[in-house]
């Protein structure tokens, strides 16, 4: 197994009005994404190819949105330590190159 590509923990999970987990995980590694509970139990993945993923207007520098099979989450990833780059802007960073690689 690869080291992954991107990981993030303490991520809230939310599928729009319904929140999942307020400490999942979120897994950039061999080609795939998943979301994963605080426990490491899968929420979803898919092929990189198949996620897509941006920005939402609507929030702010911690937050992105990811469409897994049709399925849209909401993904929030609290920014550590003061001027560093946010972890959902190296998240969508990541989707971008895995995706790239792949193509």
């Amino acid at each position: 197994m690869t080291e992954p590509e991107f990981s993030a923990t303490g991520v809230r999970i939310d599928r729009w009005a319904r929140s999942l987990t307020r400490a999942g995980q979120v897994v950039v590694q061999d080609g795939r994404v998943a979301l994963l509970t605080s426990y490491g139990r899968e929420i979803d993945s898919a092929p990189v190819g198949a996620v897509s993923a941006g920005r939402p207007w609507f929030a702010g520098e911690d937050a992105a949105v990811a469409r897994f099979n049709g399925t849209r989450y909401r993904l929030t990833m609290e920014q550590r330590g003061p001027g560093r780059e946010g972890p959902s802007r190296r998240f969508l960073e990541a989707l971008h190159s895995a995706g790239a690689r792949l193509s």
